[in-house]
């Protein structure tokens, strides 16, 4: 019997082959992804690399990129005297006026006036039934005309020692009281009589020829045109300031660009509790006639001039939630030595607004120069360019504050 030991060879020579196999695939595969590796670094590498670049080339070339310079106009910053106003609103009121009325009772018999007729001081305007008065009128100037001979037959008398003088006394008595009848009832009759109390203008008819017309019922209104009040009030800090004869100037909203003066006559003495302000009033001549009682009007009033302020146009002023502000131009050298401006925002403090001008308190000196028109297209430390065009000037009728 024959062994073969051909397997046992077989199997070891496959044992000592296997791991001389394994090795190569190994080593094939370890490299294969070191250069895979090495490759995805290189693009990694490159992307961001590029990104670098790229960040830093737009960041040098937006450095070295300026906008063109911005046309603008300039102001000069004065100083000058501004008028010292006080503003304040009001309204307008007759100085006489008054609406026309009876002293008695009775029932009209005739309407003498004309609606919206000028008329003169004593003209009539309404008569009221008198008729009785008038028969009284008669009877009282016939016992009147009685007692008057009556005293001088006493009298008479009594200059001959003929008659007493208690005679004489009765009749003087019966006289005095007939003529005081008799101007008693002429008063009662100019009363039914109504008459125009000053000159002026009339207004709307208020009664008809036969109505009952009341004691006290208006007839129509009488207002004298010639001259008005001017009634407005000030707070208590303005009262030290305030005086007796000072201009004031009134302007309507039926005539916007007219302005009409008059002069303060009346500050009254005590301080409103409640509002603390104090209630003044100016007179203003009106020979046109073309202001009205009952008017609204704003007014103002001309004080003492201040010393010279600051003064800018208006339309320089950024007026925002967080202050108000200018551009302020500043000079500089280019690289050929020329001059070159640019502009910078410089917070302000604004006061009064006169005529388009604002004054300033806080912020400029007088002769800096601030951007007055093309504003609103800067960022602070722009390039500008100064434009030939001067800022606008001021409008004739402006705005009062």
């Amino acid at each position: 019997m024959t062994i073969s030991t051909d397997a046992p060879n077989a199997k070891s020579k496959a044992e000592k082959t296997e791991p001389a196999t394994r090795a190569p695939h190994r080593v094939r595969t370890t490299r294969w992804f070191i250069i895979v590796g090495s490759i995805l670094a290189v693009i990694v590498g490159l992307i961001v690399g590029f990104n670098v670049l790229r960040n830093h080339l737009i960041s040098q070339f937006l450095a070295n990129m300026k906008p063109p310079p911005a046309n603008v106009s300039v102001a000069e910053v004065k100083s000058e005297v501004v008028p010292h106003l006080l503003t304040s609103f009001g309204s307008l009121a007759a100085v006489h006026q008054v609406d026309v009325s009876a002293d008695v009772g009775g029932r009209i018999t005739k309407i003498m006036f004309t609606a919206g007729a000028k008329v003169k001081k004593g003209d009539p305007l309404l008569q009221i039934f008198d008729d009785p008065d008038q028969a009284d009128l008669a009877s009282f100037k016939a016992q009147t005309l009685n007692a008057k001979l009556a005293l001088d037959r006493a009298q008479a008398l009594l200059a001959k020692s003929f008659g007493p003088q208690a005679t004489v006394d009765q009749a003087q008595a019966a006289y005095d009281q007939a003529k005081a009848a008799v101007e008693k009832t002429e008063a009662v009759i100019s009363q039914k009589l109504v008459r125009a109390p000053f000159d002026g203008v009339l207004g709307v008819r208020q009664v008809e020829v036969g109505q009952y017309l009341s004691a006290g019922t208006m007839i129509v209104t009488l207002t004298d045109p010639s001259q008005v009040y001017l009634n407005f009030t000030a707070t208590e800090k303005d009262a030290a300031i305030l005086a007796v004869g000072q201009t004031v100037d009134a302007v309507v909203d039926a005539y916007p660009a007219r302005k009409f003066q008059g002069k303060i006559t009346t500050i009254e003495p005590q301080i409103a509790s409640d509002t603390r302000n104090i209630r003044v009033q100016g007179t203003i001549d009106n020979p046109d006639g073309l202001l009205k009682p009952g008017m609204f009007a704003t007014t103002t009033v001309v004080l003492p001039p201040d010393p010279p302020k600051l003064i800018i146009p208006e339309t320089a002023v950024d007026y925002t939630l967080y202050g108000d502000s200018v551009f302020l131009l500043k000079e500089e050298k280019d690289k050929d030595g020329k001059a070159a401006f640019h502009a910078e925002r410089v917070p302000i403090q604004t006061a009064e607004r006169i005529n388009g001008q604002v004054v300033i308190t806080k912020g400029l000196n007088a002769g800096d120069r601030v951007v007055a028109v093309g504003q609103q297209k800067l960022q602070p430390g722009m390039q500008v360019v100064i434009s030939d065009d001067p800022p606008p000037p001021a409008p004739k009728n402006p705005p009062r504050y």
